[in-house]
């Protein structure tokens, strides 16, 4: 076996064996630079993303067709390795249904744009910066730094929001008031907190809408507009402003709470705490109200009212 191993590598097959390495050399060198170029070309006219599946289809395309020349070198037939690679991409196919609807999935986000490698997104109850669109799946990084892959699939017939597509934002506020509070006031001081936050937009103005009457307050939405980048500490900051202004003018934000009525004809429920008798031999306990007694046997039952009867009559 060395014998025949040393004949290969000395005789005419080194020559080719190092051929076909040299090729696979090259071709990695040459398909490494190829994608950097193409990467450095199409970022001044596409997107990251864009960008990112360029150099990659740029890198495995070369170096492809060095493999398939390296391969030729060795005395390979291609038509008998395409072939074999057709049959092979059928058998795959149809065992990998689920990545198929993946890599098609893949192909409409990417004609459809959506969402761009830096969006922020929300898919569901997840929202995270979109990392990579890639051929069968979408990284995401959540705000507590998680790493969320979904797939395609799942993104094509979910309902994607992107959070980051527009450069404005508007927060909706609800806010509750208590009854005797004038609504042209509470309109004022709100207007005045949003003309004094700087994070506040003056256009588009804010929006304040009458809601209706809740079970325990006056109901409005207060609505006001940001940047992207600071809403979050709008969101922050203008709840706060509120409480102060609220408190500072003496508008009361209530608390729910219930009231029992009857009628204005209907008396009062009366409460009465009657006290246990002392403890006697054929008595009641002291914790023991006087109306749950029992009464006593005796001859005269018929004739006169029980304990119970007696203290009834009391009342």
């Amino acid at each position: 076996m060395l014998d025949s191993l040393w004949t290969m590598f000395s005789g005419p097959q080194a020559l080719i064996i190092s051929r076909a390495m040299l090729l696979l050399v090259i071709g990695f060198v040459v398909a490494s630079m190829a994608s950097r170029l193409a990467r450095r070309l199409a970022s001044r006219r596409f997107t990251t993303h864009h960008v990112m599946l360029i150099r990659r289809l740029v890198f495995y395309l070369i170096l492809a067709l060095f493999i398939a020349s390296a391969m030729r070198e060795l005395g390979f037939s291609l038509a008998v390795l395409m072939g074999a690679a057709g049959v092979l991409t059928v058998a795959i196919g149809f065992a990998s249904q689920t990545s198929a609807s993946n890599l098609i999935s893949g192909l409409f986000l990417i004609g459809e744009r959506p969402f761009s490698v830096g969006d922020v997104i929300r898919v569901g109850s997840t929202t995270g910066e979109v990392l990579s669109i890639d051929a069968l799946s979408v990284k995401l990084r959540t705000f507590d730094n998680l790493f969320v892959r979904i797939p395609n699939e799942t993104l094509i017939r979910s309902e994607v929001t992107t959070l980051t597509r527009f450069p404005i934002r508007r927060l909706d506020l609800t806010i509750g008031v208590a009854y005797r509070e004038d609504i042209a006031s509470v309109r004022s001081v709100l207007f005045a907190v949003a003309e004094s936050n700087p994070r506040c937009l003056d256009d588009p103005a804010p929006l304040f809408i009458f809601l209706g009457f809740g079970d325990s307050a006056l109901e409005m939405q207060f609505s006001v507009w940001a940047r992207r980048e600071n809403f979050l500490e709008l969101r922050n900051s203008i709840q706060l402003d509120i409480k102060v202004a609220f408190d500072a003018a003496g508008i009361e934000i209530p608390f729910p709470h219930r009231s029992l009525y009857a009628g204005s004809m209907t008396d009062p429920f009366p409460v009465r705490v009657v006290q246990g008798e002392p403890d006697t031999p054929g008595g009641t306990a002291p914790d023991e109200p006087a109306a749950a007694q029992e009464p006593a046997p005796s001859e005269e039952a018929g004739s006169r009212p029980a304990d119970g009867e007696e203290a009834a009559g009391g009342r």
